[in-house]
């Protein structure tokens, strides 16, 4: 298994970032499978794939490049540079990072993902990242920027749940949720990053930076020895193309954005990931609350330092009603 060895002070320094040119990534790399992982993923594959084919069989070098750069059991570095994490960056700017790589080692760093020689066409092509920029920008622009702020919500509120957990129950459980089945704290400052046998690494001296994406895509890479990533699937994927549906009758009942706020407390959740996933203010979600509690439909408990809401037996009753009437 590939594991690296972390010290206190890296992990003191870690943080959580939001990344538009990794979620982008994410994106291609489910347009790349063409297999969505929920249903969520699969409306969202029907709606883009034909064009995402249709653009790499007018352009068939990058359908080459793509293939070789998201290779069986590793990515050419171009295609995943490490976000720098010294403020929030916008696609543009990050994107500039893959542009820019320079194009003498592109070859050799598709051979590594594909795991041995590439086709020609590549061997002989300029300027490989370049190329490789314009796929992602395609599939930003036209598969993620259109609803990016329901994205970027959803990864914020995974931002402010793993953020809870562990202020809650230390770096050993925040870390070990981040990808099931593929990163795990091994202990003695070792975390687990996946489970094929890679050399370890040392991170100590470095920068650890943990990056959420909403498909089911994760992966990892590093910058020299001083910026390490985790990309990981947040736990709040989209579950369909257009948000969390709210009933129309449960809508008119409750009004639309307290109807908004009770549909999404079938797990809990706190008034923080409430906000990042409504759009609403903290005042109104407070408000909002505070009737559904008045009203016995939510009920609150305490995690740690977190206050944590979820729907009553009355609540998931009425939701479900609603959505069983709305089917």
């Amino acid at each position: 298994m590939g594991w690296w060895r972390i010290g206190t002070d890296t992990l003191a320094a870690s943080r959580f970032v939001v990344s538009p040119l990794a979620e982008a990534t994410a994106a291609l790399k489910t347009l790349h499978a063409a297999a969505g992982a929920h249903p969520g993923e699969r409306d969202w594959l029907t709606a883009h794939l034909p064009a995402y084919r249709a653009r790499l069989a007018a352009e068939p070098l990058d359908g080459l490049l793509v293939r070789a750069a998201i290779g069986p059991t590793w990515n050419a570095d171009f295609l995943t540079p490490t976000p720098t994490g010294d403020r929030e960056r916008s696609f543009e700017e990050e994107v500039a990072a893959v542009r820019d790589a320079g194009p003498e080692g592109a070859v050799e760093q598709l051979e590594v993902a594909v795991g041995g020689p590439v086709p020609e066409p590549l061997r002989s092509a300029e300027d490989l990242p370049r190329r490789m920029a314009g796929v992602l920008e395609w599939v930003w622009r036209e598969t993620v920027l259109p609803d990016w702020p329901r994205r970027r919500r959803i990864l914020e509120a995974d931002v402010v749940a793993r953020t809870a957990r562990l202020a809650r129950d230390g770096w050993a459980a925040a870390l070990d949720e981040l990808c099931p089945g593929k990163t795990r704290w091994l202990g003695d400052g070792r975390l687990q990053v996946n489970p094929r046998a890679y050399p370890p690494r040392s991170v100590d001296g470095g920068r650890l930076l943990l990056v959420p994406v909403t498909p089911a895509r994760g992966w990892v890479s590093w910058e020299g020895s001083e910026r390490y990533a985790v990309v990981y699937p947040c736990s709040g994927a989209l579950t369909d193309t257009a948000g969390t549906v709210v009933p129309r009758a449960l809508g008119a009942l409750l009004g639309g954005a307290r109807a908004g706020v009770l549909v999404r407390l079938e797990s809990p959740k706190s008034t923080s990931q409430l906000v990042a996933l409504t759009g609403q203010g903290l005042g109104s979600v407070g408000r909002h609350l505070k009737v559904l509690l008045d009203a016995g439909l939510v009920r609150r408990g305490r995690a740690g330092r977190s206050v944590l809401y979820e729907w009553t037996e009355a609540g998931a009753g009425l939701v479900r009603a609603q959505r069983a009437e709305r089917s």
